[in-house]
């Protein structure tokens, strides 16, 4: 899922209705609107520009796995797949983003990224953890256990 504004929109499996949440905001445990019935916990990647990283990385309650990546790239489109599965399983417990370095490359720089894919968890908008190469979701989410 592309992120570029200050918000994002997420249906209520009770009622169905859109409700936008501000990126700030993802892991407050958001409610709908509408019915009051909790919204379902972010279960993809985010593909994020550096206003939205920013935006998440400041406020999130959870730990933040960062996929650094470019579309060229052949690790990185092996590493798509776990990085999938990892926010899947980790869905309420933490956010997993991707940033393309190839747009981004002032993010990438400030995190040192010489290699992708390259992935950093931040927790409290730090980093606790940075690696480049390919790895496997069971290493990712060891990471953010």
């Amino acid at each position: 899922m592309r992120v570029s504004s200050p918000s994002i929109n997420l249906s209520c499996p009770q009622c169905a209705r859109s409700n936008r949440i501000p990126l700030e905001r993802l892991t407050d445990g958001p409610r709908c609107g509408a019915c009051g019935a909790g919204l379902p916990p972010i279960d993809q990647p985010l593909e994020v520009d550096a206003e939205a990283f920013e935006a998440i990385v400041d406020s999130a309650r959870t730990p933040v796995l960062v996929d650094f990546w470019a579309s060229w790239c052949g690790p990185c489109r092996a590493a798509a797949p776990h990085v999938a599965q990892t926010a899947r399983a980790a869905a309420g417990r933490a956010l997993v983003l991707k940033v393309d370095t190839e747009a981004e490359p002032e993010l990438a720089a400030r995190f040192g990224v010489q290699g992708i894919p390259n992935f950093v968890v931040l927790k409290s908008s730090r980093v606790v953890r940075q690696q480049a190469g390919l790895v496997d979701s069971r290493t990712m989410l060891s990471w953010l256990a």
